[in-house]
């Protein structure tokens, strides 16, 4: 099957009334279970999350992709679907927490509901019926019902205990009006270990996660109705926005407000475009197990503002890509690896040398902690005076921030939404420079700007303001 229009391309949103209930398990299934059929699957994720789309992944063959609406705005969600959807048979959505739940205090932006609607798409709601018969009715019925702009178009029942279980939630379910798509029993074998910040990446276990994902997708197959799901999703909507395309949005450079009249025109750097960007830079991106978060948007960004991308992995490789211009370290988990990082002194030695040269480095989360003098009593790179260490406690939430200095990334007074989610410290929490000022919901400074460095807890999504790409690989031209 070929659909002929990215717009129309079918697609469902997977929500549930609340975490845990089991949404990854039915995504990632019905992702597999599709793809067998020789589908082209399109996998999407609800929210900054970077886990789960790396089970997505696996499931389809497909680069996961984030759709979030507080870091990108809801007038990108449609664009950036439409982008990863290109050439896709169907695409599934996987909702983020309960299906109305989005950013704090700011009513249905970045919720489930919300995306759904922007989408045109139908919701499939998984349902954990463990503890409850006829009750699952008003349940069903009240997310059915609440926003009518949502369209719940069935359901899929989680953790049913039996035949007799599942007799009577389908005999609840009629009278609600919402079709059953599919009933599952509890599986041990599908499930996936968590730790501190969520599941293990599947990086860090992809021979089990592949077991896991065959399980999902098994489970799936026989215990839902996967062609009725198809119709489902074959009535969403057509979309009237065009896919988002990172040449496309670099195409043009920003007007400078600073320039005087007469002037030509000029990058963020200072450099006349005619001139500019007639070297094809390497941008150096960490991989591999300990440095998992990032969004395919950053490196297709780099690419489209002229960079040759080159991934490394800084648990195993001793020196950077060669002719290596600039370094992305993003998310990950530095914590768990922090011996064997450590134990890597040539690559944190070619790491320092670099930075010390002015190029552009971009660190977030998990590669500000690599920068730092040492993590938990770890050595790391040096680039930073500051020492980070784990902690009990959890900082999660999204954020608005403002550049507070000028950077590799930003001048200073740009302004960007971004998240943050770790269990870490850094001391101090901010240079001599900082990088972000943040509202969280109290202003301060944090992060660290000193030479060519941006790092910085946050983790922010560069399609939002794709400017910071091209600025970031004209300073790897002129630095």
């Amino acid at each position: 099957m070929v659909v002929s229009s990215s717009s129309a391309v079918p697609r469902l949103v997977i929500a549930a009334p609340s975490s845990g209930s089991g949404k990854t398990t039915v995504a990632t299934g019905l992702m597999a279970a599709f793809a067998a059929r020789g589908l082209v699957v399109s996998p999407h994720k609800v929210g900054p999350d970077y886990i789960d789309p790396g089970y997505h992944a696996l499931a389809s063959g497909r680069v996961g992709r984030n759709l979030d609406a507080y870091l990108c705005g809801p007038e990108l969600v449609a664009p950036l679907f439409l982008h990863g959807a290109r050439g896709a048979d169907i695409a599934v959505v996987e909702g983020v927490m309960g299906m109305f739940d989005g950013a704090a205090g700011e009513g249905e932006l970045a919720s489930t509901a919300q995306v759904a609607k922007l989408l045109r798409a139908p919701v499939v709601l998984v349902v954990d019926a463990s503890s409850q018969s006829r009750s699952v009715a008003a349940l069903v019925h009240g997310f059915a019902s609440w926003d009518p702009e949502v369209r719940v178009g069935g359901v899929i029942l989680n953790k049913v205990a039996s035949d007799r279980h599942e007799a009577l939630l389908r005999e609840a379910l009629e009278s609600a009006g919402v079709p059953v798509f599919g009933v599952l029993r509890r599986a041990v074998q599908v499930d996936t270990p968590s730790r501190h910040l969520g599941l293990v990446p599947v990086a860090e276990r992809r021979a089990e996660a592949v077991d896991s994902v065959a399980a999902m997708a098994e489970q799936v197959r026989a215990g839902c109705d996967l062609e009725g799901l198809m119709r489902l999703a074959r009535g969403a909507g057509a979309l009237s926005c065009a896919a988002w395309d990172a040449a496309e949005v670099l195409g043009a450079a920003p007007p400078d407000p600073h320039r005087p009249e007469g002037r030509r025109p000029q990058t963020p750097d200072g450099l006349d475009p005619a001139s500019a960007g007639s070297t094809v830079p390497v941008v150096a991106v960490a991989g591999g197990p300990a440095f998992t978060f990032s969004y395919a948007e950053h490196s297709e960004l780099l690419t489209a503002a002229g960079a040759q991308v080159v991934t490394f992995d800084p648990l195993r490789d001793e020196q950077l890509p060669d002719g290596t211009a600039g370094l992305v370290i993003g998310g990950g988990f530095p914590e768990v690896f922090a011996a064997e990082l450590s134990a890597n002194e040539p690559l944190r030695k070619a790491v320092s040398a670099l930075a010390e040269t002015g190029a552009p480095v971009a660190a977030e989360c998990a590669g500000l902690l690599y920068l730092c003098r040492e993590l938990d009593g770890q050595p790391m790179c040096g680039v930073l005076d500051a020492e980070a260490r784990m902690t009990e406690a959890l900082t999660l939430g999204y954020r608005d921030a403002v550049a507070v200095s000028d950077s590799a990334l930003a001048v200073a007074g740009t302004r960007m939404r971004g998240h943050e989610f770790h269990r870490t410290v850094v001391e101090p929490g901010a240079g001599d420079i900082a990088a972000w000022g943040v509202r969280t919901p109290r202003r301060r400074l944090e992060g660290f700007v000193q030479r060519g460095v941006h790092a910085s807890y946050l983790h922010t999504h560069w399609a939002s303001e794709p400017g910071v790409a091209r600025r970031f690989v004209e300073r790897c031209r002129t630095s």
